[in-house]
């Protein structure tokens, strides 16, 4: 495969997590949105990369900042907008809004608000692939600040006990919401932590896709054939602040802008196929276009769906008879 067959879509699928991030920004300024909004601008290649190393059949679960995973795992942008509007056209049918996506059929788990909670869930999901020897791995992403969770621990030292199929990635982005790493870890290597679950490591910076691609397709076929999971932590960078509330205070604006100029992940891949692909300019400028297209598209068919219902309230708390199959 040529470098323009493997980077171009992957770009696309980056330019598409942003302008929908912006795009969800400028909703949530217009009221269109409630609750809370969590912002994947900066990360981009992180979901894309994990994307483009895994097949369906392995499954994703992760935090509130979930948007990014929804739309690289499958979920269209007509379904996360109308997710974050409110809308039962959304892939939650409206009731779990930004922080709580979901889709099955696409074996994206979550979307989960409760920091660290979610780890023993994914050490759950991997167990059942193990117990009924499917071929699936899961890929169980957290932020910097839930590896001091309970739950994290929990759920890594039962996977490692059981060398369960799944890999663990920490999104470092240097914040735990507001308080820069330093205040809060006694390590700068939080990988360091694998030891204490007999589990392999691994750490590099997020910003290049293909790099986040390989790293991390290592550590997914290391689990598939059964040598058990990884802790990988991924240096990135968030370019807005925690969530919609925050207006990021606790770091220069000098800092924001030194980032973006060295590690935007679409800006650097965009750069890597002009420069190493051929790819002229009026190419990705079509690319573009035809994201933008699909993420008005994407506005304007939550604007106009119909508000979650109150049945659908209900249909998601009661199991169906006959089972969740029926």
């Amino acid at each position: 495969m040529s470098l323009r067959e493997e980077l171009l879509p992957l770009y696309r699928q980056m330019q598409l997590i942003r302008r929908v991030e912006e795009e969800s920004a400028r909703a949530y300024v217009q009221g269109k949105i409630g609750g809370f909004l969590h912002l994947y601008i900066g990360q981009e290649a992180i979901a894309v990369g994990t994307e483009a190393a895994i097949t369906k059949r392995d499954a994703v679960i992760t935090t509130y900042r979930d948007h990014g995973f929804a739309l690289a795992r499958g979920v269209s942008a007509r379904a996360v907008m109308a997710e974050l509007f409110g809308k039962d056209a959304g892939c939650s049918r409206g009731l779990g809004g930004s922080m709580h996506m979901f889709d099955r059929d696409n074996r994206f788990y979550g979307g989960h608000g409760i920091v660290g909670g979610h780890v023993a869930v994914a050490a759950g999901i991997a167990f059942r692939a193990k117990y009924l020897q499917e071929d699936d791995v899961t890929l169980c992403f957290f932020g910097e600040g839930a590896t001091n969770i309970g739950g994290f621990h929990e759920g890594m030292s039962l996977a490692g006990l059981w060398k369960l199929p799944a890999v663990f990635i920490c999104e470092n982005n240097q914040y735990s919401m507001g308080t820069p790493l330093v205040r809060t870890m006694p390590a700068e290597d939080l990988t360091d932590k694998a030891a204490g679950y007999n589990m392999e490591r691994d750490r590099f910076d997020g910003h290049d896709v293909l790099e986040n691609k390989k790293r991390i397709g290592a550590a997914v076929e290391r689990a598939r054939a059964g040598d058990g999971p990884t802790l990988i932590e991924i240096l990135t960078y968030r370019f807005r602040g925690h969530s919609m509330s925050d207006p990021g205070k606790y770091r220069s604006s000098e800092e924001v802008e030194e980032r973006k100029k060295k590690h935007d992940p679409v800006r650097l891949a965009r750069e890597k196929l002009i420069e190493e692909a051929q790819v002229s300019e009026d190419d990705l400028d079509a690319v573009d276009a035809e994201v933008e297209e699909e993420v008005q598209d994407a506005v304007k068919f939550a604007d106009e769906a119909a508000p979650a219902t109150r049945e659908a309230m209900f249909e998601s708390i009661l199991a169906p008879e006959g089972g969740l199959d029926a």
